[in-house]
């Protein structure tokens, strides 16, 4: 994680109650499975940023690499003190999945699903929409940033031999 969003002295900036924090994330892998990077984004109502994630996980399949984008911001900002949400997601497989509205037929996603609904769970409201490709480039750039540090060797991967199932 980046130091986005951290006050002086290294803590997390925080929420007031009734604030909403807006997420954004996005995973992308080069090849499916291939080198896959997650990016996300978290900003307050008055476009303050919360907290930003990078991270390169290896090698991994896109709808991976979606998840992990959303769960890693999620972890970045979960003691921030927001108690509403607002994710958002280029993704219509993990928006709606996390919705409920579609099952998930891929037995590999479904921890990866219950690991987003357990860090949506303590937020008073929650919205997870899907948005178009366009309106998510911070989050897309961010992604395509690990993926390129990981393969120059700048960052170790996140996922290992032992998560080898997710892929």
């Amino acid at each position: 994680m980046t130091d986005a969003g951290k006050e002086e002295g290294g803590s997390l900036a925080r929420g007031a109650p009734d604030d909403c924090l807006y997420v954004f994330s996005d995973g992308g892998a080069r090849l499916n499975p291939g080198p896959a990077g997650a990016g996300g984004l978290a900003r307050t109502t008055d476009d303050r940023v919360v907290a930003e994630v990078c991270e390169y996980l290896g090698t991994a399949t896109n709808n991976v690499a979606e998840y992990y984008a959303l769960i890693l911001i999620l972890e970045a900002v979960a003691e921030a003190g927001f108690r509403r949400v607002k994710v958002h997601t280029d993704s219509t497989l993990v928006a709606n999945q996390v919705k409920g509205s579609w099952r998930i037929k891929d037995d590999k996603l479904k921890p990866l699903v219950g690991r987003v609904r357990t860090l949506l769970e303590p937020y008073r409201e929650v919205e997870v929409k899907y948005i178009p490709r366009e309106k998510n480039s911070e989050c897309d750039a961010l992604a395509t940033k690990a993926i390129d540090e990981g393969l120059q060797g700048l960052k170790e991967p996140l996922l290992g031999p032992t998560d080898e199932t997710l892929f």
